[in-house]
């Protein structure tokens, strides 16, 4: 919307053509969004307690979470309603990855939204089935696979991209529709998984989603993308205004996230978040960079895996609870310890996805 503007308002001062700069709009959308959170946060927060709509605590969870129980949740809709805002008023509106990333991100939120909703507003402590909650991730990823394979301009939109090695591509043709759902639909459920802990998930979040909108802007720039050797993905660069409302309203929702929590994420949150992150990998073709960046995600599903293997094979649990970060709280470790050193583990992972750049 805003480059509508931009072009009405040059033609009275050509001051206003710095709203045609991908950086400016990228640092409007993280201040929108951010601005949209902080001030709705508050309401939001005041309606949920109001309504009753609380968290459930798990009678065999650590006996610190008891105290949680009753806190506001389903706070995910203020995160993607400031994404929604942020993204519809910064972005180029003709873009089509804009509304690729958008409607996976929403679609998602959805799904977690009905999730929530029977759980904490019907009293299904079950919630949307596991089966029902897959069926409708998988529509949604394969929907936006074969659509984005269909539409390919460029090679380098389908090829799959080895990091660490200099021009390392290949050709994966049927296979890219493959890789992109298991991308969508597994960052999605790793994020859920690793909102557990208050500000666990979204810190890592932000950080994952700061460090994509860098290789969206680099993979967008044909002169930067050669240098760099990585592949270039014509208007891929306009995904940084994504990734700037993500960082942005990430940080708002923190704000009233950071422990004690006064609002949980939600499954309409989590899912979401971790869909969002999984489609920006896939459109800038940095899926294993994803997996390196999102090791404290890694860790929390295969965790879980491992726990539910071992307990089905053996009968005997491998943690005292999965996913891990409850392992540690039930081994003595505060809270806060066990958040901070999950965010310091995000940042240096971040920064060894950020190297492939160069390491090559």
């Amino acid at each position: 919307m805003l480059l509508l503007l931009a072009d009405f308002l040059s033609n009275i001062d050509s001051g206003f053509r710095v709203l045609h700069y991908l950086t400016f709009r990228a640092i409007l959308g993280v201040l929108t969004a951010l601005s949209i959170s902080l001030l709705v946060g508050p309401a939001m927060i005041e309606k949920l307690t109001r309504k009753k709509i609380g968290q459930s605590v798990r009678d065999d969870g650590p006996q610190s979470h008891f105290s949680k129980s009753g806190t506001p949740t389903m706070g995910g809709a203020m995160i993607l309603f400031a994404v929604a805002i942020s993204t519809l008023l910064c972005a180029d509106l003709s873009n089509r990855y804009i509304w690729v990333v958008l409607l996976v991100t929403l679609a998602h939120g959805v799904i977690g939204f009905i999730d929530d909703y029977k759980k904490v507003l019907l009293g299904n402590s079950d919630g949307l089935s596991a089966r029902a909650k897959y069926f409708w991730q998988s529509l949604v990823a394969l929907g936006a696979a074969l659509y984005l394979y269909n539409t390919a301009q460029v090679a380098a939109e389908t090829q799959f991209i080895v990091p660490f090695f200099k021009n390392v591509t290949l050709d994966i043709g049927w296979g890219y529709v493959v890789l992109t759902y298991f991308v969508i639909v597994g960052s999605s459920n790793a994020v859920n998984l690793t909102d557990g802990l208050d500000g666990l998930a979204i810190m890592p979040t932000v950080m994952i989603a700061a460090a994509l909108a860098i290789f969206a802007y680099l993979s967008g720039h044909v002169n930067f993308s050669q240098y760099l050797a990585i592949p270039h993905i014509p208007k891929a660069g306009e995904l940084v205004v994504f990734c700037a409302a993500l960082v942005g309203s990430g940080l708002g929702f923190l704000w009233f996230n950071t422990y004690p929590a006064m609002v949980f994420m939600g499954d309409v949150g989590a899912l979401a978040l971790g869909a969002a992150l999984g489609i920006v990998a896939v459109l800038v073709r940095q899926e294993i960079v994803l997996v390196i960046m999102g090791g404290i995600f890694v860790m929390e599903t295969i965790s879980v895996i491992i726990q539910v293997a071992s307990f089905k094979t053996r009968k005997k649990r491998v943690f005292l609870m999965a996913p891990i970060h409850h392992h540690y709280e039930l081994k003595g470790w505060p809270e806060p310890r066990i958040i901070v050193r999950f965010w310091i583990i995000s940042v240096i992972l971040v920064l060894i996805g950020l190297a492939t750049l160069k390491l090559r």
